[in-house]
């Protein structure tokens, strides 16, 4: 047989010069089946490992926020999933899904305390208009970030409320409030906390939440 014939059609550029007899110039079929058994040995060892079963499946979830789910894993073994897309399909649920379910737990808790905050009030009429004074005295009056964690809860709005009823701090003179002092709530410590690097520079979140949590105490009862 003319092994020639291989390459009929072809144009002598097309063929590479290692599927060529070097004396022949003919098609070197041996070359052509070594290079095709090497390539298929390359695609075979590339190919994903399946467990036999969904039960060997070793999934970290180091993050904390949930744990390997046996009916996911016999879903994603059905079909076909090796074990590195499946810790990758875990990995992008963390990454992507956790946030958003956090959030909306958020947004509900949050319509949650709005409701508290208008049943406070006495409607939602009422609401609006406080919520409007409140916002400005805080903007005028507080640090952006002190305003926003106290805007967050339904206690740091009511401890908003009590402080721009008073317009300003008033002087602690029983033991309760003289212990809130010593805990640094009155406002001279306030101050000293912002004038920090930690709190105006580097917006520290520990910082930034005790400088919250001490205007917070500093009216809780007045």
């Amino acid at each position: 047989m003319d092994m020639n014939l291989l390459t009929d059609g072809l144009e002598p550029q097309a063929v590479p010069q290692k599927f060529k007899d070097p004396q022949s110039g003919g098609f070197n079929v041996k070359a052509l089946l070594d290079s095709y058994t090497a390539l298929e040995r390359k695609m075979s060892a590339q190919q994903p490992t399946i467990p036999k079963s969904a039960q060997e499946y070793c999934i970290t979830c180091a993050h904390g926020l949930f744990e390997p789910d046996m009916q996911v894993n016999q879903r994603l073994h059905n079909k076909g999933l090796s074990q590195e897309q499946v810790q990758e399909v875990y990995d992008l649920a963390a990454e992507k899904m956790v946030p958003m379910i956090l959030e909306l737990a958020s947004d509900f808790q949050a319509d949650r305390e709005v409701e508290k905050l208008i049943a406070h009030f006495g409607g939602e009429e009422k609401w609006r208009e406080v919520s409007r004074q409140l916002l400005a005295f805080g903007q005028k009056s507080l640090p952006a970030d002190v305003l926003d964690n106290l805007s967050s809860s339904y206690e740091g709005v009511l401890a908003l409320y009590r402080m721009m009823q008073n317009q300003g701090p008033s002087m602690m003179t029983n033991k309760k409030e003289a212990g809130a002092v010593a805990q640094g709530a009155d406002m001279n410590a306030l101050k000293s906390m912002m004038r920090d690097p930690k709190y105006w520079r580097d917006k520290d979140p520990s910082t930034v939440a005790q400088v919250t949590e001490g205007f917070q105490n500093l009216y809780k009862n007045q």
